[in-house]
């Protein structure tokens, strides 16, 4: 029997674009060393007429942010009944927008940092620094600030000082109209890959984040050298099975599919706070999912192969 052939969607007009056709690329050449054939298809307007036309056996979605994360590439796919990896349109939806995983995630007893959410009409008609002040009596300070939607920590800034807050809202405000202000936690960073196998969801080896700069933001993320990565991250056993359980908890709770990637960060007294999901993580060469997979003593075409013929087997 022939081995399935793949259409890898990546690049977008999303911020991340850049992100996406690295991410693309990468894949492509994992998925062909494990014998799969492999194209790589950026989704502009000749999308739909090739996914007719060429019709894959399936397709990957490796776009980041926008339409790659927010349901609509997904829906366009269940339409056209293209089998692909990766979470449904309408599960997509739900965990793409930060605020509502949060809440979801908190009402299932997963502890998560206070947080706010307002638009930024609320600040136009309200006074701007009269609600900033309320923000900043409530959350104290350091806070961090960062669009409700998108990936990438793309706007994202922590604010130490009240005198920042002003301009820190206005270039969080450059990457969405709704601005989610939440209460700062010092401790330690973590990523955790899960990914679904025969047995259901299981957690990776939890990535220990060290950014330089102390934050971890665009530049950390994908400038090779300015972040520290443990892999396996320095934890207790304990820990680590916190961590794992919050992240296996979150893919199931928010209706995810295939792979996805929480981050959270541990407190200095254990307590594993839920930050975001992420539902299709970066795979660059910086990107903390490869390196989990390494960890765990498998690859990132082990890993994807696997959940092609799962995506197969499983139909549009």
């Amino acid at each position: 029997m022939a081995e399935p052939t793949v259409a890898v969607l990546a690049g977008g007009l999303s911020h991340e674009r850049d992100v996406s056709l690295r991410s693309g690329r990468r894949l492509s050449v994992a998925l062909r060393e494990q014998g799969l054939s492999v194209d790589e298809w950026d989704t502009d307007a000749s999308l739909v007429a090739r996914l007719r036309d060429e019709r894959p056996d399936a397709a990957v979605v490796a776009l980041h942010g926008g339409e790659g994360e927010n349901g609509s590439i997904q829906t366009v796919l269940e339409m056209l009944g293209v089998p692909f990896v990766g979470t449904s349109s309408w599960a997509c939806r739900r965990a793409f927008d930060k605020p509502i995983a949060k809440a979801l995630v908190a009402q299932s007893d997963f502890a998560t940092p206070e947080w706010f959410v307002l638009p930024h009409s609320t600040f136009r008609e309200l006074g701007a620094q009269a609600v900033l002040d309320a923000m900043v009596e409530r959350l104290g300070l350091p806070m961090i600030l960062k669009p409700d939607q998108g990936g990438s920590a793309l706007g994202t800034q922590v604010v130490r000082d009240a005198a920042e807050l002003p301009a820190a809202m206005v270039g969080c405000f450059a990457y969405g109209d709704t601005v989610l202000a939440e209460r700062f936690i010092d401790g330690v960073e973590v990523a955790v890959t899960v990914v679904e196998r025969d047995g259901g969801p299981q957690a990776l080896p939890a990535v220990e984040i060290v950014p330089e700069s102390g934050v971890y933001d665009y530049t950390a993320r994908y400038t090779a050298g300015l972040t520290d990565f443990f892999s396996p991250a320095r934890l207790t056993p304990e820990t680590e099975k916190a961590v794992g359980e919050l992240a296996v908890g979150a893919h199931r709770l928010l209706g995810l599919r295939d792979i996805s990637r929480t981050d959270a960060v541990v407190a200095a007294d254990g307590t594993v706070h839920f930050l975001e999901v992420n539902l299709s993580p970066g795979l660059t060469e910086t990107s903390t999912v490869p390196m989990a997979m390494e960890a765990a003593g498998t690859s990132l075409g082990a890993v994807f192969a696997d959940l092609v013929a799962r995506a197969v087997q499983r139909g549009s």
